[in-house]
């Protein structure tokens, strides 16, 4: 009877330790049954801040002249302290909103899209060059991912558009015992920084403000407490204890 008890305390352990299936799914409240179509609202190309780093490159009818401009060759801004500072290629938004640029000097940049910047630039630079075409991308653009997924990091991205579901798969994606229901976004963005929880289990997701990530966003992925409690050792020092009872009560019935 004594083993039979051990036998049913083991199984009810080892259920207990499994994430319910109900838990792990995301979007689980969307129909699988039909294609379901519906517009989208919620993307607005980003907005320059202070602190981005823009890669400019300007063509014209003026080659040579085209080269004072260029940020691969012109521009050298540096990091750190001391002597052995990296250089960092690229024209740095300061804290007052401004990129300088030769000639032209400082340029309004903070609060506009790459696409304004480009389209001032070009306005500027008729005075000096020919027929000006101007392209600015945020070549600093990245996003960390931590907590309890694949692969925790940090990943420049390309582009300037990046979901919250692309994010998660950059980093390996979430672990099964991950809290789905209680991501964490941290986003800073005019000097506030906001706190975001998201449940990755609702299609709501797809109209979410936050669907579509900026430049420096931290996601957070809670694990759950029995896989805190499996990594503090908690669940294998029970398991030994119960096999340590079991074999004791198999010899107590021989």
């Amino acid at each position: 009877m004594k083993h039979l008890e051990v036998i049913v305390l083991m199984v009810i352990l080892l259920y207990c330790s499994c994430t319910p299936y109900k838990q792990v799914p995301y979007f689980q409240d969307l129909k699988r049954d039909s294609v379901v179509v519906e517009k989208f609202k919620n993307y607005t190309p980003l907005t320059l801040q202070p602190g981005d780093l823009l890669g400019i490159n300007v063509t014209s009818l003026n080659h040579d002249a085209d080269l004072i401009f260029d940020y691969s060759s012109s521009v050298s801004q540096t990091t750190g302290m001391g002597a052995d500072r990296d250089p960092v290629v690229g024209y740095l938004i300061d804290q007052d909103g401004n990129i300088k640029l030769p000639i032209i000097g400082a340029v309004r940049a903070s609060g506009y899209t790459t696409e304004e910047v480009s389209a001032m630039l070009e306005s500027e630079l008729k005075v000096y060059l020919s027929k000006p075409v101007v392209s600015v991308r945020i070549i600093n653009f990245h996003i960390s991912v931590l907590g309890d997924v694949g692969h925790p990091g940090s990943f420049t991205i390309q582009n300037e558009k990046i979901t919250l579901p692309e994010a998660l798969s950059l980093a390996g994606d979430l672990n099964t015992t991950a809290v789905r229901k209680n991501l964490l976004l941290v986003r800073e963005t005019d000097s506030i920084r906001k706190y975001i929880t998201i449940d990755l289990t609702s299609k709501n997701l797809f109209n979410s403000p936050y669907y579509y990530l900026k430049n420096n966003d931290i996601i957070y992925a809670q694990p759950n407490r029995v896989k805190v409690s499996t990594e503090s050792g908690l669940l294998t020092k029970i398991s030994i204890a119960l096999s340590t009872l079991t074999f004791i009560g198999y010899l107590l019935v021989r």
